[in-house]
């Protein structure tokens, strides 16, 4: 029997089994010898130390559900999955047309169950993207990816000096998926998205040719699938099912935010240098504003929400000032309170902490200071916090903050809602998201106020007015240094986080790494063709060349910022499309150019909208660099000459990355501009 529920939706019974077709693409096939759903049961142990999470798992059992009974409904089809012939189903799946997507929900009938791993039929030639924020492989195939918001670990490959350090000092070493923003949706050549609705830890497998392996340690509530024509069809798709992001203020386009710490006298004449340089400024970023203490880690800050008037005198009045000269203040916040700070007084006297199981307050280690954790699952609680925001923040007169640290989640913490702290750590991001746009949105200050965060899950995308690429290594390592951040750029803005930056220079500065000037020069190079330039002075500062280390330093600076203003009208266009359309402005060669088969693994490459090319220099001591361009007539920005595609090399010097346009772009003189500069 073959049946349809209509012309989007086919099962094709087939020898012992059968095949859903969801728009002709089969998704979903079944036989008793290669059933598409296993179940089973397993005992877990999750420790956190400082962000990071050693997860094991004790697998008890893994049946595969070989016996299939198909009922058409009148606009579904119902599956009873069951271990043997004739026995009571497992699950119970429900297959249906809803929004015009394929719905596929599961129902529990056995309460045992508390793993599930269900295969998405697949084929040998098909690449897979997304899964959240990926920085060390942009095609997820031939790997698998836990999926489990946590630190990203440094350096992030167990096979560096670096993360072996890590992890023999700080447990934190990472590996090549851990990720502050991982999403259980993914995008496939074959033009689909498929996206599990669960909150519970997930490990997504794509290493079989014939199949993809979705574990899930949970009963999912369902699973969504859609296709399009073309793969920026497909991303307005996503981005409709999860929201998009508003667009940026005005004010960011006027030059680059720079992140500056020490009180109110150091940032003033740090300003005054860098303006005197002629180094366009639309803000400064100074996130020890409310304080700050040092560790071992190096300069950490005092996590109480509010102006300190010791580190920064006179702040109220130079907030002003500043504006007035078109600069505007930003500075940082997280979900956390400090134990010393009033704000943890005020939260434990009015019950807005989570607990222990033992009903004291639960106090989380951020290295060597302890912190409360603003319950966010009591609406009084998320509400004080909004208004802390409101009052402490807005009112103060920032235009910005870093929204740092929503992955800390303990999973042995009691909430106010009685929810499991299992399945709330990876939906923590997004509810943290949600406080601060609530908080500027109830402002009337969206679209004015910039706040940037790193962490994230399913549903952020709305709530997140920028993302940036988290606290990489000040080395030029892969996965964990200035190339890390290109593929994390390209698997968010596949999901729908469109608007990207990073900390210009790296941020963590640990086991001999010391930021160098060249570095810092080629982040620089980088970051002016993305939405949003910002330095970080790392969290060790003396072991980091600054921007104003030296007069070279200083004047690429300002060579650079003015190149960064001047694409200010293009850069708009493309914020406005993610805005409207949820199209990424850094997107994949091929969202563009789809029938070359050379751009599907192109990973440390990336469109800029449309009609630029830029290909960043990520590695130390070139002086040229070879990059792939997709069949078109492009135009070297620098010096003028047109290729027609293929593997160039280039003059690459510092200050000159390689960066191409297309010939008949509507922007060509602009982009053609830019060589005069």
């Amino acid at each position: 029997m073959n049946a349809a529920i209509n012309q989007h939706l086919e099962l094709n019974l087939l020898n012992e089994g059968f095949e859903i077709l969801f728009n002709q693409k089969v998704l979903l096939r079944h036989t008793a010898q290669q059933p598409m759903i296993y179940v089973g049961y397993g005992e877990e142990t999750i420790k956190m130390y400082r962000g990071n999470f050693d997860i094991k798992d004790y697998l008890i059992e893994r049946i595969p559900l070989r016996f299939a009974k198909v009922d058409e409904l009148e606009s579904e089809f119902q599956i009873e999955l069951a271990k043997f012939q004739e026995s009571y189903p497992s699950i119970i799946l429900s297959v249906k047309i809803e929004d015009s997507r394929l719905k596929v929900e599961f129902k529990q009938n056995e309460n045992q169950i508390n793993r599930v791993w269900i295969r998405i039929a697949a084929d040998q030639e098909e690449k897979v993207y997304g899964c959240g924020e990926q920085l060390s492989y942009f095609n997820l195939r031939g790997r698998n990816f836990p999926l489990w918001t946590s630190e990203p670990g440094v350096g992030r490959n167990k096979k560096t000096y670096t993360t072996w350090q890590a992890d023999v000092k700080d447990q934190a070493g990472g590996d090549y998926y851990n990720t502050n923003f991982p999403q259980p949706t993914f995008i496939s050549t074959r033009k689909y998205f498929c996206h599990m609705e669960t909150t519970a830890y997930a490990d997504f497998d794509f290493r079989s040719p014939d199949f993809h392996e979705l574990q899930v340690w949970e009963i999912p509530k369902y699973i969504l699938f859609d296709t399009a024509e073309s793969y920026v069809e497909l991303v307005e798709k996503i981005t409709s099912l999860f929201g998009r992001q508003p667009e940026l203020p005005e004010w960011v386009y006027n030059g680059i935010i720079l992140g500056i710490q020490g009180g109110t006298k150091v940032v003033e004449e740090k300003l005054d240098k860098a303006l005197e340089y002629g180094i366009k400024v639309s803000g400064l970023w100074c996130q020890d504003w409310q304080g700050k203490r040092v560790t071992s880690f190096g300069r950490r800050l005092m996590w109480n929400w509010q102006w300190s008037e010791n580190d920064y005198p006179e702040l109220d009045k130079k907030i002003l000032e500043w504006k007035k000269r078109g600069i505007r203040f930003l500075g940082y916040i997280n979900p956390y309170v400090a134990v010393e700070g009033n704000l943890y007084k005020e939260a434990y006297e009015k019950g807005y902490l989570a607990l222990t199981e033992q009903g004291d307050v639960y106090t989380v280690d951020f290295g060597e200071f302890y912190c409360g954790v603003v319950d966010f699952t009591n609406k009084e609680a998320a509400d004080w916090y909004k208004q802390v925001i409101k009052e402490n923040l807005i009112e103060f007169g920032l235009d910005g903050w870093m929204a740092d640290f929503g992955e800390y989640l303990p999973t042995d913490v009691k909430l106010y809602n009685g929810a499991d702290a299992k399945l709330m750590h990876n939906a923590w991001p997004t509810e943290w998201a949600k406080i601060n746009y609530e908080a500027v949105s109830e402002s009337n200050k969206l679209g004015e106020i910039l706040y940037f965060m790193r962490a994230g899950f399913t549903g952020v995308q709305k709530y997140n007015t920028l993302l940036w690429g988290g606290d990489q290594s000040v080395n030029w390592s892969l996965d964990d240094g200035l190339a890390s951040v290109i593929p994390a750029a390209l698997s968010a803005g596949m999901i729908g986080c469109g608007l990207h930056h990073s900390d210009i220079g790296g941020y963590t500065s640990l086991h001999g790494n010391k930021r160098s000037k060249e570095l810092l020069l080629r982040w620089v190079d980088f970051s002016t063709f993305t939405p949003v330039m910002r330095t970080h002075e790392g969290n060790r500062p003396d072991d980091c060349f600054q921007f104003d280390g030296d007069d070279e330093t200083l004047k690429h600076f300002a060579r650079m910022t003015t190149i960064f203003v001047t694409l200010k009208p293009y850069t708009k266009s493309l914020v406005k499309e993610n805005a409207e359309r949820g199209i990424p402005v850094q997107r994949p060669l091929f969202m563009h150019y789809e029938e070359d088969p050379n751009v599907y693994d192109i990973q440390y490459q990336y469109l800029y909208g449309k009609d630029l090319l830029v290909a960043p220099v990520h590695q130390e001591n070139q002086t040229d660099w070879e990059v792939y361009l997709p069949e078109d007539e492009w135009v070297h920005v620098w010096s003028g000459k047109t290729y027609n595609g293929g593997t160039v090399t280039v003059e690459a010097p510092i200050g000159y990355p390689p960066v191409f346009y297309r010939k008949h772009s509507e922007w060509k003189d602009l982009f053609a501009g830019l060589a005069s500069i």
